[in-house]
């Protein structure tokens, strides 16, 4: 009985054992298969209808799992299709940046323009074609293979012919680039050029302009001088002489004492016959005083004859009767300025042009009424020969002698007037041939004849507006004496000394007269040394105010 109850014991825990472990195992697979059926609801209850959703779909976590799984259900051609379109569209933007890049360097190729530009239409009309757009991009059934290929086909020959032309265009737009670069770097070089010609023309007209110290002082010490010895320099009265038109006179208008000192010393020099040469100096009323303490300290060689007037005692010059002094008080010409305000240079040369000893050549005529013939010489010349030819030379009833200085179509009348206004154009020729300032010979009784003042008091006027030329004493020359100038020897006078660094010294050697015409003045530190020892030679540099003065010539 006591075997029977162990024997019993013994079935009972057996018995308990294997019922556990069944009873685990079917609780386990309970639970995977509620775990299954969940997963499978979540993933089938998500629709992925479109292409969109796909890319909207996360990366991390269940996500993978979830786009695994719609990958599996997915159409493979339909993938395939995707990437065909998205390799059409790369090469569509690659076509359309050639494209661009060539606009960009404005390359003469319109033809390769065409065709990038035809080709990115042809990409994207491929997928517009009613076929290829009902089947494979508006459908929502399976993709057709046939047509998948015949869309795949035509997109690959599109492709192969982009990357031909683009290969082949490669190359081009590499040397174009290079030749646009080239051509930029040029036109940088070409604006710092030209704005360093303009700033070293600037600096070397307000170098010209400007009164050198060295000639301030020389006119405080003749001004001195006058102050401390106001009996020494009284006036005198005038010599007969002055108005004798049997001799040969000069006219000379300048406020630059020492200049003018050269140009008398290097006549009264070079003079066959010097008493019989009269010079007429007028100067401002500013320079008058220190002119005459000069040449009462440094007499005239030769017996010469020296007449120094200031502007101002012509008093026939006032603003009722010289067009110039009238415009430059008008609201006109005020107008004019205020444009040009910022224009240092056109303020430079204004100053000089509207002064009215640049002027005093107009009027020579009514300055001198009892002379027949007079030369007028600037003050930035040097005399080199006896100048008495220059009175028996026969005018041919012309007014002006002077040189004249074109060669080719340089220095013509299209240089130096306005063509375009209708009374430039219909009176004057523009291939007409210009002639220079600076040594004229002056038929004063042809000129009162020809009535030249008046002529340069009508284009004067026409000119206040300065449509017919802008500023410079030339042009109004050019007008006044137009068909009334006698072509004289070129020998006579030599200009460009103050900025042609390349004249002949045999052509220089020959000439009559040289000019420093040019900013480059003799008298200052910009001269052109080869030239400068011309000028300097002709300086009274016994003059003690030139030696304290420290004129370093």
């Amino acid at each position: 009985m006591a075997v029977a109850v162990r024997g019993g014991r013994g079935s009972g825990l057996g018995g308990f054992s294997l019922r556990s472990f069944f009873s685990y195992r079917i609780f386990v697979s309970a639970i995977f298969t509620l775990l299954f059926v969940a997963t499978l609801t979540v993933l089938l209850s998500t629709n992925p209808s479109t292409p969109q959703d796909d890319s909207a779909l996360p990366t991390t976590g269940n996500a993978y799992v979830h786009r695994t799984f719609l990958a599996l259900k997915s159409d493979p051609l339909r993938t395939r299709l995707d990437l065909i379109y998205r390799q059409a569209n790369d090469h569509i933007t690659l076509v359309n940046a050639y494209a661009a890049y060539a606009r960009k360097l404005k390359l003469e190729i319109s033809r390769q323009l065409r065709m990038f530009d035809e080709l990115a239409q042809n990409f994207s009309d491929i997928s517009l074609r009613p076929t290829y757009r009902a089947s494979l991009f508006e459908s929502d059934g399976p993709v057709d293979e046939d047509i998948l290929k015949q869309f795949e086909k035509e997109v690959k020959d599109r492709v192969k012919i982009a990357r031909l032309i683009m290969g082949e265009a490669k190359e081009n737009y590499d040397n174009q680039l290079k030749i646009q670069k080239l051509k930029d770097t040029i036109f940088a070089v070409q604006e710092s050029l030209t704005k360093a010609k303009k700033n070293g023309a600037l600096a070397s007209l307000i170098a010209a302009r400007s009164v050198p110290k060295s000639l301030h002082c020389l006119a405080m010490r003749l001004m001195g001088e006058r102050i401390l010895n106001p009996e020494k320099y009284r006036d005198e009265e005038p010599e007969p002489e002055f108005e004798d038109p049997s001799l040969y006179h000069y006219a000379i208008f300048s406020n630059n004492v020492i200049a003018v000192s050269v140009v008398v010393r290097s006549v009264v020099k070079n003079a066959a016959e010097p008493w019989k040469h009269v010079f007429h100096v007028v100067t401002d009323r500013m320079n008058v005083a220190a002119m005459k303490v000069w040449f009462k300290m440094r007499p005239v060689e030769g017996g010469a004859h020296m007449e120094i007037k200031a502007v101002e005692e012509y008093t026939f010059l006032n603003s009722s009767y010289v067009p110039v002094l009238r415009q430059h008080e008008s609201a006109k010409l005020q107008k004019f300025e205020n444009q040009a305000e910022n224009l240092t240079e056109d303020a430079l040369l204004r100053s000089k042009h509207m002064s009215l000893l640049s002027h005093l050549r107009f009027y020579l005529p009514e300055m001198y009424p009892k002379l027949h013939k007079i030369l007028l010489l600037d003050d930035d010349v040097v005399v080199q020969k006896d100048l008495t030819g220059l009175w028996k030379i026969d005018l041919d009833g012309k007014v002006n002698g002077a040189v004249e200085t074109c060669f080719g179509p340089f220095h013509r009348y299209a240089q130096y007037l306005n063509f375009s206004h209708p009374l430039i154009k219909e009176r004057f020729n523009p291939k007409a041939c210009a002639w220079a300032f600076g040594m004229n010979i002056f038929d004063l009784d042809a000129w009162r004849s020809e009535k030249c003042t008046d002529q340069y008091h009508y284009w004067q006027k026409m000119n206040e507006d300065r449509t017919l030329w802008k500023l410079g004493m030339l042009p109004p020359g050019l007008v006044t004496f137009y068909s009334n100038t006698k072509s004289l020897d070129k020998s006579w006078h030599v200009l460009g000394l103050g900025y042609n660094p390349s004249i002949s010294m045999d052509e220089i050697n020959n000439a009559a007269i040289i000019h420093y015409s040019g900013n480059m003045k003799p008298w200052l530190d910009i001269a052109l040394n080869q030239y400068k020892n011309l000028w300097t030679k002709y300086v009274d540099n016994d003059m003690e105010f030139v030696q304290m003065c420290n004129f370093g010539l």
